[in-house]
């Protein structure tokens, strides 16, 4: 199976941005610690700051699904419960 791609756009309620940015920071060294995490980048819009956006590879679907099953983004939910406005996920294949 090809290199998947993940883009995942989290958009914090406004009272809640530096909880939910102090949650998502959390998990980043973990995930990028993870097999098959190829690249795990953490992004905060500019002009919105309650906006944040991960950009992910990952060497398979089935190394994403792990990670998504994984503790500490268990950890990450809770802690985040009710703070989130939006939450997507794009899964993505480059094509060029």
């Amino acid at each position: 199976m090809s290199k998947l791609t993940i883009v995942a756009n989290i958009t914090a309620k406004a009272d809640k941005i530096d909880l939910v940015k102090t949650e998502l920071e959390k998990v980043v060294e973990i995930t990028r610690a993870e097999e098959g995490c190829i690249n795990y980048d953490l992004h905060q819009d500019n002009e919105n700051p309650a906006h944040f956006l991960f950009f992910e590879n990952w060497a398979s679907r089935e190394l994403w699904q792990q990670h998504m099953d994984s503790q500490h983004l268990k950890d990450y939910l809770a802690a985040t419960e009710g703070a989130v406005e939006a939450f997507t996920v794009n899964e993505m294949t480059q094509i060029a």
